[in-house]
């Protein structure tokens, strides 16, 4: 592995030095001439920017406003993406860039600039046609898929569910016909969108990469985003793979006979017989209508803040809300040529559903994530907002590695010990949490192996010969993948995934991959140095120097070296997969007891100040606003009576 990362690694370096130019002396008209075409690209990108992102905002959330429509989301991606792809601005920032100083701050600028505009230039004609076909085609699908009724026929009676209500039943629900009448329902998304477009889709997407020279659209993807294609990836992918599948085949022996047999593998049991009962017994201590507060006493106890940013949280799972959760900013965080700061307007999104077990934990872990995004794009302080925009050249693995980052601490046995309350105020035990360790960890690279499913089959997808795309064969390549990377059918099969249909996000699993080797290495770093993380002062003004600040301006594998003092390997994630349990539970007990005993000698803190301001939305409705409500804790108390109400079981 550290071969592959050491070859990317060069490639950075290369075109950094190819980057560095002679120059003279600039002359103050010059300066005038490049800071009039910074200021011009920053406001008008910045304007086309927040038309997208308040149509992508309003068709995702199914908003009522007659203002949104699909047809509008398609217009002002195009526009958007049109300006990026100005062949002429590409040109003049080339020709500006002879005439500054190589070490300017105009010169950082507009070398960002031209890494984004080649991101979008397509010399050829025929591409840009088929990539308007494409965002077509995407269109179609997305407004079909979000009319599709989900659901399962439990008990002779059809019960519709969203996507994420059928993936829980399948980990909690204790009936075995449930959960496989759950699972079922999630095959039926393969159906449908196989059915609706998908496969005409794949072929677009490759006929137009192919266009422009890259192998496939997946060698396009990942080359925008990273800076280096599909090859170098999965050189270091399969170093990963390798490393770990015997540990995932001992690791489904192990499960297979401790849970009886065979069967114990079935995708609607894998998940239920690892850990459905623990999550069973652990979700009162995960009220979901706390998890709101928690986050912010977690992050406001890190030094963590949000720099006057302004975000809409939609929490809460509905019928036509886009199945996945995720953060977008219509207003990037940047620094005006005045000097004066902007601070980032953040949306985003998680799909709770109060009344189902286990929906506390999986929606505060989604928070946690969400909102570990929406920090760093607030923190970033460049002098564009093309350097705090989530699409290419923004790495997909740096922008994760921030929320994975963040989420983690959800399963720290310290974190757990303060912030894992139940309703009537009681901490989580230890025992609780130790069985929880005994449950998963033996079974954590189940998880990885799922992570990377994903990324092996849209490899595989992409280059598949286009005579050969139709609904049957991608479905059975998506079977194929999951026994040959997972050791079998996956509990979230790869179809219903829904990041492989819309065009941010496909081919961008792998970002979650690299993300996770990240995570490791950036956690040992944190417990080396200050021996812990959670309620660390030091987390968030380190994140913030380190990682945040540059946003797009450094490459995602020299900003872990630079803190972390080693290249990126996944040698910690592979590390911690071979800890036996004996390990993880004396560790875990120290820092559960050394929070505990911190936890009773000091009260919570009766004000969180993240120096934002929060609204908490459903849809088209605001339910709290810390503007209005005078503080972030009034506005967390507000909707948890709010949640009360609505779901009267919790």
């Amino acid at each position: 592995m550290r071969f592959a990362i050491a070859t990317v690694a060069s490639f950075f370096t290369q075109a950094r030095t190819a980057a560095s130019f002679s120059t003279a002396p600039m002359g103050a008209s010059t300066l005038t001439e490049v800071s009039n075409f910074i200021d011009s690209v920053n406001s008008s990108y910045e304007h086309l920017h927040r038309d997208f992102e308040l149509q992508f905002w309003g068709t995702k959330m199914a908003l009522s406003g007659a203002q949104y429509s699909t047809e509008e989301l398609t217009r002002t991606k195009g526009e958007m993406e049109a300006f990026l792809a100005d062949e002429g601005k590409l040109a003049k920032t080339r020709e500006f860039l002879k005439a500054v100083p190589a070490d300017s701050s105009e010169a950082k600028t507009l070398k960002m600039l031209e890494r984004t505009f080649k991101c979008y230039i397509m010399e050829s004609e025929e591409a840009k046609t088929l990539r308007a076909d494409a965002t077509k085609i995407e269109g179609g699908l997305e407004a079909a898929r979000n009319t599709l009724t989900l659901g399962a026929t439990i008990d002779g009676k059809f019960e519709e569910m969203s996507s994420v209500g059928l993936r829980n039943k399948v980990r909690v629900d204790p009936d075995e016909n449930t959960r496989k009448a759950c699972y079922e329902g999630l095959t039926k998304i393969g159906d449908f969108v196989t059915e609706n477009g998908f496969v005409e889709l794949v072929k677009v997407r490759n006929r137009m990469a192919k266009k422009l020279g890259f192998l496939d659209f997946y060698d396009y993807k990942v080359t925008n985003a990273e800076g280096f294609g599909k090859v170098a990836l999965f050189e270091i992918l399969d170093t990963l793979e390798a490393g770990t599948r015997p540990i995932m085949e001992s690791a489904r022996k192990t499960f297979a006979s401790e849970k009886g047999g065979e069967s114990a593998l079935s995708p609607w049991n894998l998940g239920f017989l690892m850990s459905g009962d623990i999550t069973r017994r652990m979700d009162p201590y995960f009220p979901f209508e706390k998890s709101v507060e928690q986050w912010g006493r977690s992050f406001s106890a890190m030094n963590i803040e949000y720099k006057q940013a302004t975000m809409d949280l939609d929490l809460l799972d509905r019928k036509g809300k886009y199945s996945n959760g995720f953060c977008h900013w219509p207003q990037p965080a940047w620094v005006k040529p005045d000097g004066t700061w902007q601070p980032s307007t953040t949306h985003f999104t998680s799909l709770a559903d109060p009344s189902a077990i286990g929906s506390g934990y999986t929606g505060l872990t989604t928070l946690m994530h969400e909102a570990g995004h929406a920090a760093h794009f607030a923190n970033i302080q460049q002098n564009s907002p093309l350097f705090a925009q989530e699409r290419s050249p923004t790495s997909v693995a740096y922008a994760e590695l921030q929320s994975m980052f963040l989420d983690s601490l959800v399963g720290d046995a310290d974190w757990m010990a303060k912030y894992a309350i139940s309703r009537e105020g009681e901490s989580i035990p230890w025992d609780l949490v130790a069985e929880q360790i005994k449950a998963t960890h033996p079974y954590k690279v189940f998880a990885l192996r799922g992570m990377i499913a994903v990324p092996y089959f849209e490899k595989a997808l992409y280059e598949m010969p286009e005579e050969d795309l139709t609904a049957e064969s991608i479905k059975a390549l998506a079977d194929k993948v999951e026994k040959d990377i997972q050791g079998g059918l996956s509990p979230r099969p790869l179809l219903s995934v829904p990041h492989i249909l819309s065009d941010e996000a496909s081919c961008y699993y792998h970002g979650y991959v690299l993300a996770e080797m990240g995570v490791h290495q950036t956690r040992d770093f944190f417990l080396k140095r200050d021996k812990f993380i959670t309620d660390n002062p030091t987390v968030g003004p380190t994140l913030t120097e380190a990682y945040w600040k540059p946003g797009n301006s450094e490459p995602f594998l020299s900003l872990v070296e630079n803190l972390t003092g080693a290249p990126l390997t996944g040698d910690a994630w592979v590390n911690e997969l071979k800890q036996s349990v004996e390990d993880v539970l004396k560790e875990g007990k120290e820092s559960y007891d050394a929070k505990v005993a911190q936890c009773s000698s000091s009260a919570p803190d009766t004000d969180v100040d993240l120096n934002m301001r929060i609204r908490i939305v459903d849809g088209d409705d605001v339910l709290a606003d810390t503007k209005e409500d005078g503080s972030f804790l009034k506005t967390c108390k507000k909707f948890e009576h709010y949640v009360q109400r609505r779901f009267p079981k919790v």
